[in-house]
């Protein structure tokens, strides 16, 4: 007995600690791939990080903050080595939505919605996230991806002054177009042209071949670094010119400005703030913040663990789905403690991870590394980063995310679905609460119907035979009897003819005698 106990709780610490699994069986062989697969990460989220700070309407540093505590968590609790956590577009929106600009409420946002996350990991509460259907999800991903991608043209123009309400921010866009700084949109649309320029060349590398001869394999090894760093590259190449403007005295661009030096300080997060002379409590927080409480740990785990299923069925491994829960959980909560706001798994830098040939979730821990120097080191020199060059990098890291090919599928496919993908993606331009919440409710009316009123199969013989499609539930038993009783009505009315017919006698039709004229 003593050795199957000491298996089973090796297991279940196993199972809990999933680094324990493969870092005593780790090879160096897989050193050199994870390395550059972290370095090709910490390259992508460095300007990315800043960028999404600009999108949740926070200091650009808090961008940094939250880039790099993941990278360290899930190294011990990840079960997918591909996926790396960090600040998204769809979250910096969400945060932009619901902490009113202040970091206090980011960060305390994030500590609340890591004790969400991981409380639903410990009570097995993944399956919840099921009720949020695919047409609910790409409903809202589209609208997240036109709302951040157009909250980006002031900064590639140059425009001040705009609301960030949507409706208001197309209204002022095109109220002050006249006001566009030639600089800004001159640098933004090269940068965004450049951006795309070195994707598609990304796209075009062939995959690796033994036969290749080494100088070949060498220039397409740089062509895939340089075309994999390229938001490091266009940023570094913005900044570049915008120096060398400003030490000519010349002023062309709008640039990101001062960013707070050194590495975030450890503390516990805002329970109180003081604004204006004036103390807002831990309660008053949690209102002013609102429904945020239950859609950003919410969306958060559906964009990490979606990630995470799309890479593993890519590369043949399972995840553990409420594990991933407790990874980015903890995330939230130990990121709060320096100054991060919610984060989650990133679709954009996972694809580079996994495209580099990462091996092991050791690769996140150079990423992690790599912000925290730059954290240290390169502040100073962000200063001169323009933001119509990280507007560039923000526009052109959503713009795949808005998936046209939906709304033709489900149109092919059951256009019903068509319904809640359409209502989420309207509403979300009012306020993706609404969106969210409403999408979801017409998913559940349409799953309901089909529970109340099941599809039944039909097999008529001298036993009349009524089966349901799905299976039996409450709601469908009146249904079920009407039909059942319409039915053995419509066969007892077939019998009664039938037995009428075969008892009524035949007559013979004899002509009557004529009566002779005259």
């Amino acid at each position: 007995m003593a050795p199957d106990t000491c298996c089973c709780s090796r297991r279940a610490l196993q199972r809990r600690l999933p680094f324990l699994a493969w870092l005593p069986v780790y090879s160096l062989q897989w050193l050199p791939m994870d390395f550059i697969a972290g370095l090709s990460v910490g390259l992508t989220v460095i300007p990315q990080a800043l960028a999404y700070a600009e999108v949740a309407g926070l200091p650009p540093q808090y961008g940094l903050y939250s880039a790099f505590t993941g990278c360290f968590v899930y190294f011990f609790l990840g079960t997918s080595r591909d996926v790396t956590l960090g600040p998204t577009a769809i979250m910096s929106l969400l945060v932009s939505f619901y902490t009113l600009h202040e970091p206090a409420y980011a960060v305390l946002l994030a500590f609340l919605s890591g004790c969400i996350q991981l409380a639903m990991g410990f009570l097995h509460l993944g399956f919840l996230l099921d009720f949020i259907s695919c047409p609910v999800i790409k409903g809202f991903t589209s609208a997240a991806t036109i709302t951040i991608g157009f909250g980006q043209i002031k900064n590639l123009l140059g425009l001040q002054r705009i609301p960030r309400q949507f409706f208001l921010q197309v209204y002022h866009t095109f109220l002050h177009i006249s006001e566009t700084r030639v600089g800004d949109a001159v640098l933004g649309l090269a940068c965004m042209v450049l951006l795309l320029a070195l994707k598609l060349m990304r796209e075009g590398v062939p995959p690796p071949d033994p036969e290749t001869p080494l100088c070949v394999k060498l220039s397409r090894g740089l062509v895939w670094t340089v075309t994999t760093a390229r938001n490091a590259l266009v940023v570094s190449f913005a900044a570049l010119i915008a120096y060398s403007f400003e030490v000519t005295g010349h002023h062309p661009f709008v640039l990101t400005g001062k960013i707070a030096e050194g590495l975030p300080p450890v503390r516990a997060p805002p329970f109180s703030v003081t604004t204006d002379n004036k103390t807002i409590s831990f309660s008053e927080m949690v209102q002013n913040m609102g429904t945020g409480l239950a859609v950003v740990p919410l969306v958060g785990l559906l964009e990490s663990i979606a990630v995470a299923k799309s890479f593993a069925s890519q590369n043949n491994y399972r995840i553990d789905a409420n594990q991933e829960l407790l990874a980015i959980g903890l995330t939230n909560v130990l990121g709060s403690l320096v100054s991060s706001y919610p984060v989650t798994g990133s679709f954009g830098r996972t694809a580079v991870n996994a495209q580099t040939g990462v091996c092991t979730p050791a690769g996140g821990l150079v990423t992690g590394v790599l912000v925290l120097l730059s954290l240290n080191y390169l502040t100073s020199l962000f200063y001169y980063i323009p933001k119509s060059a990280l507007a560039a990098v923000i526009i052109m890291a959503v713009a795949p995310l808005f998936d046209a090919k939906i709304f033709r599928t489900l149109w092919r496919v059951k256009r019903l679905d068509l319904l809640p993908l359409s209502v989420t993606f309207l509403l979300c331009f009012w306020e993706v609460q609404y969106g969210i919440l409403a999408g979801t409710l017409v998913s559940l009316l349409i799953l309901l119907h089909f529970v109340a009123r099941p599809k039944t199969q039909v097999s008529e013989g001298r036993i009349l035979v009524l089966q349901p499609a799905s299976g039996l539930h409450f709601p469908a038993i009146d249904a079920l009897r009407e039909a059942i009783m319409n039915r053995a009505l419509e066969g007892m009315w077939a019998s009664q003819d039938e037995q009428k017919l075969a008892h009524t006698p035949a007559f013979a039709c004899t002509p009557q005698p004529q009566r002779p004229q005259g």
